[in-house]
């Protein structure tokens, strides 16, 4: 069943000024100091440990994809992990990981619902959100067709996995980080679409820059609350799902080869750390310098 997960407003907490549902708690006394009135600013312990967090992975079916790595990752920082896919294979890799697995499409409001009352019921309240499912793979590819042949179905699949799932999912969670004054976001968008596009991706494309400006408009609206919502948009990462014409791609990278999950992975676990509490709203790109090469010959 859905679950209501709108920010509400807290007792006690001042309005922000033009700007109705958002809040701001006064800033603590306690950081004032004896010698002059400037608030200096609190200090969050800078470490990469998730001790005791419980964080939510979706779209970690595949054993060598993102997704996997990047619970590896968390459960290795010692977060309490769980992770989802559309599929019982699932179980699967929750088993060669020690978490715990899920099945859910979260394109649907009520399983996406019913997803936060389990996870909250089986592990405690999610205070890490990776929100990875919609990246491509053999079981759900992408829809390469120009803009003129694609359908109107194809254009609303690849928004909703792509999109929506971020939405949901981020809207499922946000109300309990932030009471709790605490908690971390990360979407996985794409280089294609925020950075730069090609030919015949026109939905995809328009989907992960969908999610960097879902990215930045949440992390604005969370900000006074503790909470911290970023992007990682990789570039070209090799997989079991990469095709011929990608691996190439990622050789012909400034770095020379394509990025492996394990990278990504890392970038997430970082922005997903206490120690990245003071970055938010922002995008980081992990492509092996290819977005900034001028040209690729000279």
């Amino acid at each position: 069943m859905a679950t209501d997960a709108r920010p509400e407003e807290r007792s006690g907490s001042r309005s922000r000024p033009g700007r109705p549902g958002l809040t701001r708690e006064p800033f603590p006394a306690a950081t004032l100091t004896a010698d002059h009135d400037q608030a200096q600013p609190l200090a969050e312990p800078v470490t990469m440990r998730l001790d005791g967090r419980v964080a939510l992975v979706t779209g970690a079916g595949s054993p060598d994809g993102i997704g996997y790595a990047t619970a590896r990752r968390l459960a290795d920082l010692g977060a309490r992990v769980a992770i989802v896919s559309t599929t019982r294979r699932i179980h699967e890799r929750a088993g060669e990981l020690g978490v715990t697995g899920f099945v859910a499409d979260l394109t649907d409001e009520s399983e996406v619902g019913a997803l936060a009352d389990a996870v909250t019921e089986q592990l405690g309240d999610v205070e890490v959100l990776v929100n990875n499912a919609g990246l491509a793979s053999r079981a759900s590819p992408e829809v390469l067709r120009p803009v003129a042949q694609l359908s109107y179905e194809e254009w609303r699949g690849e928004i909703d996995r792509n999109l929506t799932t971020a939405f949901l999912c981020s809207r499922a969670f946000i109300s309990g980080m932030a009471e709790r004054g605490w908690g971390r976001i990360v979407n996985l968008a794409a280089t294609a679409g925020p950075v730069n596009a090609l030919p015949t991706e026109a939905a995809y494309a328009a989907a992960k820059a969908g999610v960097v400006g879902l990215t930045r408009a949440l992390a604005m609206e969370m900000i006074a609350d503790g909470v911290t919502v970023n992007a990682v948009a990789p570039g070209t990462i090799y997989t079991a799902a990469s095709t011929w014409s990608e691996i190439k791609q990622g050789l012909g990278t400034p770095v020379g080869r394509p990025g492996t999950p394990d990278e990504v992975a890392a970038a997430i676990a970082f922005l997903c750390s206490p120690a990245a509490s003071y970055i938010t709203g922002q995008m980081l790109v992990v492509d092996g310098g290819n977005s900034v090469r001028e040209a690729q010959f000279r």
